[in-house]
């Protein structure tokens, strides 16, 4: 018993930390576009931070709870309600068996997530419960689908009390419109390109195009211009690389890319800035700001043991 999907939204996966060790048989990751919003829901109900959840896109699903649990939505702010009723965010919520829980319309950011306590009952392939549609690997029935309609997903250990109820809340981030700056780290192709071309991609903008979703985002902008033909030896690709093809015009790779490449990568998203990437909408403007390896990491660490504290704050009794 858990949730029965009334209606599966525009884009309803299950998603886990991703699928690793498998990039070099052609198995992308997959996992969270917004791996702290993913990570804030399950800190927020108990879970461990790997744990399954639902990211949601756009338009919310309607889901009917056939049993009582604890829940936290993060991400995006896709208007919740429960039995019609609006409910907080960044924050653990009790629903009751027989609730639903609904969602009107996207108010800032585009992807939310659903965290449930104790976990949500998919099977594990590969290691992981995360759906990569491309591949056809797991979600929901392990064979890499959104949810629609008349599925059904039990939990795993549903819980309706939980250490520290009332101090599981957080601020809700408010993600930025309009014109966002993702910080970047040059290369490691960087060298492919003129310097013209490095000037290009660091002091002008972009705007996110209508080819945008979980394998990738495409900037348009004035083309980067290469030393050569755009084209290297097919090579590994990363959360965040930015490819740029003979076009001139950059591609960041997001959850579900492909896992080799053979276009120039001129830089990587740092890890911190991906989440407010993958609450962005097309026509928002994009502005590239160059930091050092070691700030990006140092960046990364700060976020992590951010999680951590939160998650002792949260389990003292």
């Amino acid at each position: 018993m858990g949730i029965l999907v009334e209606n599966g939204g525009i884009l309803t996966t299950v998603q886990d930390e991703g699928r690793f060790g498998y990039q070099q048989d052609g198995v992308s990751p997959a996992g969270p576009m917004d791996g702290r919003s993913f990570h804030l829901a399950n800190i927020l109900v108990g879970n461990s931070r790997e744990e399954g959840a639902l990211e949601i896109s756009f338009m919310g699903p309607q889901l009917r709870f056939q049993k009582s649990n604890i829940i936290a939505i993060t991400g995006g702010d896709l208007t919740p309600r429960i039995n019609g009723a609006a409910i907080p965010m960044y924050q653990a919520v009790v629903v009751s068996e027989g609730d639903v829980l609904s969602f009107g319309g996207m108010r800032n950011g585009c992807r939310g997530y659903i965290a449930f306590a104790g976990g949500l009952d998919v099977p594990v392939v590969m290691g992981s419960k995360a759906t990569l549609m491309r591949n056809k690997l797991g979600g929901i029935d392990g064979k890499g689908r959104k949810i629609e309609k008349g599925d059904v997903i039990g939990f795993v250990n549903p819980k309706t009390e939980l250490p520290n109820m009332e101090k599981r809340k957080i601020p809700q981030e408010v993600f930025p419109k309009g014109e966002i700056t993702l910080r970047v780290v040059l290369g490691p192709q960087d060298d492919e390109f003129t310097e013209a071309g490095i000037r290009q991609f660091l002091w002008h903008t972009g705007v996110i195009s209508n080819e945008f979703d979980r394998m990738g985002c495409r900037i348009e902008c004035d083309p980067i211009e290469h030393k050569g033909d755009g084209n290297i030896n097919t090579d590994g690709i990363s959360f965040g690389s930015i490819q740029v093809p003979p076009n001139g015009q950059p591609i960041i790779m997001l959850a579900d890319r492909q896992s080799t490449g053979g276009y120039a990568k001129i830089a990587t998203v740092a890890t911190v800035d991906l989440s407010i990437l993958a609450q962005s909408m097309p026509g928002c403007r994009v502005r590239f700001l160059k930091i050092s390896l070691r700030l990006a990491q140092d960046l990364y660490i700060r976020e992590l043991k951010k999680m951590e504290e939160l998650e002792k704050t949260f389990s003292r009794v």
